[in-house]
C-alpha cells in the first residue's frame, strides 16, 4: 500500500482510521498529506449513516407493500390540510386552505406534479445530514427540490395560518408518526438567495433512494436531521404557534440551528515511534459558520480521567491550527446538468460557495503530528466559529445539537 494512496476506506481496513499512522515496527515510509484520501464532497445514497425510524422501516417492506403505502414513484401522494384547532382567548380563529389536497377527492399532489413545479422553482442545495443526538456526521449530498412555499401556494389563499407540520410514513401505528414543522415566516419569508425548507426528490442528481426517505423527503438546511422529514405524505398548516414537534417530548431543542463542529475520525491504539501522526476528521459549519479548526495534543498518564469540556486547561491549550481539505473543481464534483452557479449559498459569478465550508456543509480536516516521543497521548479537535466562539458553545445545553469537544487516546511505543 506504501506506493497507494491512503485513503479513508484504507484506514478502515487498517484498523486505523483518521489518527492514522502508515507504519509500525518493521514498516518503512510515512504518507505524505499529498497521500491523503479525504472522504467525498457528496456521499453517496447508500453511504449516509442511518437513523431511520419506525418497525419496519419502510425501506425493508416488500414491493407490495410499498406501493400500498404509496411509497413508491408512480404511488406517492401528498395531502395539504388545516388545522382546526381554535383555543381561548387567543386562538379564535382556525387555519384555512382555500383548495386542500387530499387523496379522498383525488387532489393530492403526486410527484409528476412536484416536478412540473420543479422546472420553474427548482433549487439545489449542499448540505450535511447530523442528528442532534449523534456525535458523528452522517453524510453530505446535493438535494434538489421545490420549496415548501411554492407547494402550499397550488392551495390557494391561506389564512390564520402560524406555523407549518409535516410528517411521512413510517407504518400504520399512530403511535409511531414522527412530526416536524417550521413557523410560517420560516417557510415563506425567506431571504432572496438563502436556504429555504424543501420537497427534495433528488440526491446527487439520482431520484432520492427509499433509503434516504424517497420519493419525496422535507429539507430544513439550517437544521439537524430531525426536521428533514422522510417518506413525506402529510403537511398540516395550523394557528397554534406552539412548536409541538415529536422531538421536543424527549428533551430535544425542537428549533436548535445546526452546530459548529468539529468531528475527530478514530485511531489506533499503539503507534510506533518515529512515526508521523495524521489527525484527520470532518467539520460541520453550523449557523455561525467556520473561522478554523484546532488541536491540542497531550501527554497523559495510562488511566488519568477525562477532562470536562470546561476544564481550565482544556480552554487554555495551547491549541494550533489544522488545515482544511482544499476546495474541489466544483463542474468535476456535482451531477451532470447542475451549473455551481445555481447552488443556493454558491456565488452567482464564480460559483464557489461563499464560505469553505459552506454554511450547512462540512469538509474534512487534518494535521501532522511529528517527533512524539514514547508515552501516552490524548488528542482533541474542536471547531472556532465566526463569532471567535471555540467548540462547545454553547454551553451546556447538549439537547440543542451534540457538539462537545472529541478526544481519541493513542501510545507511542518505541
Amino acid at each position: 500500500m506504501s506506493a497507494a494512496t491512503i485513503s479513508r476506506r484504507n484506514f478502515i481496513q487498517m484498523g486505523t482510521l483518521g489518527l492514522a499512522v502508515h507504519g509500525s515496527a518493521g514498516s518503512s515510509a510515512a504518507p505524505t498529506i499529498e497521500q491523503l484520501d479525504f472522504p467525498p464532497i457528496l456521499t453517496p445514497d447508500l453511504d449516509f449513516y442511518d437513523v431511520s425510524r419506525g418497525k419496519p422501516k419502510p425501506h425493508t417492506l416488500d414491493p407490495a407493500a410499498q406501493v400500498a403505502a404509496r411509497l413508491t414513484a408512480e404511488t406517492w401522494r401528498l395531502e395539504i390540510s388545516a388545522d382546526p384547532f381554535v383555543e381561548a382567548p387567543h386562538t379564535k380563529q382556525a387555519a384555512s386552505l382555500e383548495k386542500p389536497l387530499s387523496l379522498a377527492d383525488g387532489s393530492a399532489l403526486d410527484l409528476p406534479g412536484l416536478l412540473e413545479l420543479g422546472k420553474k422553482h427548482e433549487v439545489h442545495f449542499l448540505k450535511a445530514m447530523q442528528c442532534l443526538n449523534i456525535s458523528t456526521p452522517l453524510g453530505q449530498g446535493l438535494w434538489t427540490g421545490v420549496p415548501l412555499r411554492e407547494v402550499l401556494k397550488l392551495c390557494g389563499k391561506m389564512d390564520n395560518v402560524r406555523r407549518i407540520y409535516f410528517w411521512g410514513y413510517h407504518n400504520d401505528d399512530p403511535s409511531q408518526v414522527f412530526k416536524s414543522s417550521v413557523s410560517y415566516t420560516q417557510c415563506m419569508e425567506t431571504a432572496p438567495g438563502d436556504l429555504p425548507p424543501f420537497l427534495a426528490y433528488r440526491l446527487n442528481g439520482q431520484p432520492l433512494s427509499l433509503e434516504r426517505g424517497g420519493p419525496v423527503r422535507m429539507v430544513v438546511p439550517w437544521s439537524h436531521g430531525y426536521k428533514s422529514i422522510k417518506w413525506l405524505q402529510h403537511i398540516f398548516v395550523t394557528n397554534d404557534a406552539r412548536n409541538n414537534d415529536t422531538y421536543a417530548e424527549g428533551n430535544n431543542d425542537p428549533d436548535s440551528f445546526l452546530k459548529t463542529a468539529a468531528y475527530v475520525d478514530e485511531g489506533p491504539d499503539k503507534v510506533a515511534a518515529g512515526q508521523p501522526v495524521f489527525l484527520t476528521g470532518q467539520v460541520i459549519s453550523g449557523l455561525s459558520g467556520v473561522n478554523r479548526v484546532e488541536y491540542w495534543l497531550r501527554r497523559v498518564e495510562v488511566g488519568a480521567a477525562k477532562l470536562a469540556d470546561d476544564a481550565p486547561e482544556l480552554l487554555r491549550g495551547p491549541w494550533l491550527p489544522c488545515s482544511l481539505q482544499a476546495q474541489p473543481t466544483w463542474s468535476e464534483v456535482l451531477p451532470d446538468g447542475i451549473d455551481p452557479r445555481r447552488v443556493l449559498g454558491f456565488d452567482a459569478d464564480s460559483g464557489r460557495p461563499h464560505s469553505w465550508p459552506p454554511r450547512y456543509g462540512m469538509c474534512a480536516f487534518y494535521a501532522k503530528l511529528e517527533g512524539l516521543k514514547p508515552g501516552s497521548y490524548e488528542l482533541r479537535a474542536r471547531s472556532v466559529d465566526l463569532n471567535d466562539n471555540a467548540q462547545p458553545e454553547p454551553r451546556p445545553a447538549q439537547k440543542a445539537g451534540k457538539n462537545a469537544i472529541q478526544m481519541r487516546r493513542f501510545e507511542v511505543v518505541g
